[in-house]
This record gives C-alpha cells, sequence and structure tokens, in this order.
C-alpha cells in the first residue's frame, strides 16, 4: 500500500481498552459509593447497554446526559437493583472522573505506533467525550504519536458522518486517496470511511463479523500486513 501517508485510528475498543479500564472504574467508583452488587454481574448487563446507547447517540437520536444516565439506570434495572435517580447522577459523574485515571492499553499498541509513526502521519478520530478522550491519550501516553485529534463534540457530528471524516482530512492536511482509516466498530470506523472513499482496515479481536472481502485483523500487530 505505497500510497498510504495517513493512518487514522479510533480510539476505544482499538488502541484503548475500554471495557477493562470501565470494569476497574466501576469497581472504584461502586466503592466510593458504597454501591453493594456484584459487580461481573452489573457489567455483564451494562457492556451490552451501553452498546445500545452509544448506536442512539451515534444516530443522533439522544443527548450525552441521556446516554450518561440511561445505561446506568438501566444496567441496575437489569440486575434488580432500585438506585435513585441523585445516586446514578453521581455515579455518571464519578465514572467520567475516574475512567481516565486507568490507562490499560491494547496489547501491541505502542509497538504498532512505533513501527507505523516513521513511515506514515498519525491521527485519531473518536465519538468520545472530548474532556475524556484528551486524558486517555495524555495519560495513556499516546499522544505523542498523533498528529491531529478530531473529536465528535468538537466537528458536532459522530462518526459514520461523512462530516467528520472530511473534517479530520482538512485538519490533517490529507488526501482521502492516501488514506486509510483503523477502527473496530464496522458501522462507524469501517462504512463511514469507506463512505467518503478512504481505505479502510477492520479491527474485529472476537472475529465474527462477514467483512465482505474489506482487510480484516484481530490483533493489532497484523497491521504490519498491510503497512
Amino acid at each position: 500500500m505505497n500510497n498510504i501517508t495517513d493512518v487514522f485510528f479510533d480510539l476505544d475498543h482499538t488502541l484503548w481498552d475500554f471495557d477493562r479500564n470501565s470494569a476497574l472504574t466501576f469497581d472504584k467508583i461502586f466503592k466510593l459509593n458504597n454501591i453493594e452488587v456484584k459487580l461481573q454481574d452489573f457489567l455483564n448487563h451494562y457492556q451490552g447497554i451501553n452498546q445500545n446507547y452509544w448506536k442512539l447517540f451515534r444516530e443522533e437520536k439522544i443527548d450525552k446526559d441521556t446516554l450518561r444516565f440511561g445505561r446506568l439506570n438501566d444496567a441496575f434495572l437489569a440486575i434488580g437493583e432500585k438506585v435513585s435517580k441523585d445516586v446514578i447522577v453521581k455515579l455518571s459523574d464519578d465514572y467520567i472522573t475516574y475512567l481516565s485515571t486507568f490507562n490499560h492499553l491494547f496489547d501491541d499498541t505502542v509497538e504498532i505506533l512505533n513501527y507505523l509513526q516513521p513511515k506514515y502521519k498519525l491521527h485519531i478520530i473518536t465519538n468520545g467525550f472530548e474532556e475524556v478522550q484528551h486524558k486517555k491519550l495524555i495519560r495513556s501516553n499516546i499522544h505523542k504519536f498523533f498528529k491531529t485529534i478530531t473529536n465528535s463534540e468538537t466537528t458536532g457530528v459522530k462518526k459514520p458522518n461523512p462530516i467528520i471524516f472530511n473534517f479530520a482530512l482538512d485538519q490533517a492536511k490529507a488526501k482521502v486517496e492516501n488514506s486509510i482509516m483503523v477502527g473496530d466498530s464496522y458501522e462507524a470506523d469501517i462504512l463511514g470511511a469507506q463512505n467518503i472513499g478512504m481505505d479502510v482496515i477492520f479491527l474485529d479481536v472476537k472475529n465474527v463479523v462477514k467483512t465482505n472481502g474489506v482487510k480484516k485483523i484481530n490483533n493489532l500487530k497484523q497491521i504490519k500486513e498491510f503497512l
């Protein structure tokens, strides 16, 4: 792929180990707020609920506050726990406060960024909340690899909207034909990038998604097969 000059990465679930860091955050804030639930039971329900809320958020069907409150409220209801609105609001705030204090990356993240940086300009395109994403990059010490960081809150739209991809390209001073997107969300990252003509690499850790010929990897190290 000799034409590629710029590589755009998603952050959560692609480089930054969201599920692991999120679990550690819930463990901390439950203890801080004296919430006595079985953590794994909560997480088993929360992960799917959170994904559904993020899908609604991407589709502009709910706002940020609804996402933050609803995912927690629904998860507690799913495990049969009644938690007051005030407590859920407090937990929601604490979650955002402490999430970026845990910064486990996926295996081989730093290795692959070190491998790519001398050859390509690296960038981030993320749907995550701006105040949290910046902290994640700084505290995990990977901010130094990226020339630009494009956030959905800055652009006003979320992946897969083509506006955010075009905004990222403009910010990076990159051409679409010389760029490639690496991400874990087939809908947001892969289809979104393809819709503006950008090349893609799909990170499918569980190897469960049929991609119709799209370049696919199961771990970050496999990027070396293409770049």
